[in-house]
């Protein structure tokens, strides 16, 4: 029996919605303003992307931190590594970035920047413009029949995943825990792949590799 994919509903233009993530704060990013300081969190994701491959710095201006991160090919049958890179700014004249502090984990960059301001009563919330390669999926059938598949679940901790088969459907699911000031979990599920008989098939016959908020599957041809 051998596995075709099932591509899931098509994401924005932009990019910005991964249709796995069923629960939880949508979009790439997420800010929120610190109630014990003027700081403001940012949650960024940057699936696939290590720790040390993600660089932030300031302007000189001061008006905008910027974000750079690659995802290298962990799997030689991923399509390509991939580029992002993103620019926070502040377009208020009152305001100027002082500094920051990050933390990368499970493909998600999370930030707490801090800046000064003169007139605080006119003061308009920072903005951030990403730019991305890649998709949140992707799916290739190998010459020996097997199907490999690659689906972005940014948060989710490697052993937070699970892969199941029944009726002949590949489902994956992944729980992202709140961490630090997110707003709240997040819960992704979504059907991957279809085995060419509706049949249930143990889990473990399924190689996956879960790394930096991406699951990869290799799925082999299955004898009945």
């Amino acid at each position: 029996m051998a596995a075709v994919p099932l591509p899931p509903i098509p994401q924005s233009p932009e990019g910005f919605l991964n249709p796995f993530l069923l629960n939880g704060p949508k979009g790439f990013d997420e800010f929120t303003p610190l109630a014990e300081n003027d700081d403001t969190f940012v949650r960024l994701d940057l699936p696939g992307v290590p720790e040390e491959c993600v660089r932030v710095g300031l302007s000189r201006s001061k008006k905008a931190v910027i974000v750079y991160g690659e995802a290298p090919k962990v799997h030689n049958h991923d399509s390509s590594s991939r580029k992002y890179l993103t620019i926070i700014k502040t377009i208020c004249t009152c305001c100027d970035f002082v500094g920051f502090t990050f933390q990368m984990s499970d493909g998600v960059l999370r930030l707490v920047l801090s800046k000064t301001c003169t007139d605080p009563s006119s003061c308009i919330s920072v903005l951030a413009f990403c730019y991305g390669e890649g998709k949140v999926y992707e799916s290739k059938q190998l010459e020996n029949g097997s199907l490999y598949v690659r689906l972005d679940m940014p948060g989710v901790p490697k052993d937070n995943s699970a892969v199941t088969v029944a009726n002949g459907i590949v489902k994956v699911t992944g729980q992202a825990p709140s961490v630090s000031h997110d707003s709240a979990s997040r819960f992704y599920s979504g059907d991957v792949a279809m085995l060419s008989a509706p049949v249930n098939i143990p889990s473990r016959r399924i190689k996956t590799i879960a790394k930096n908020g991406v699951i990869r599957l290799l799925i082999p041809p299955l004898i009945s």
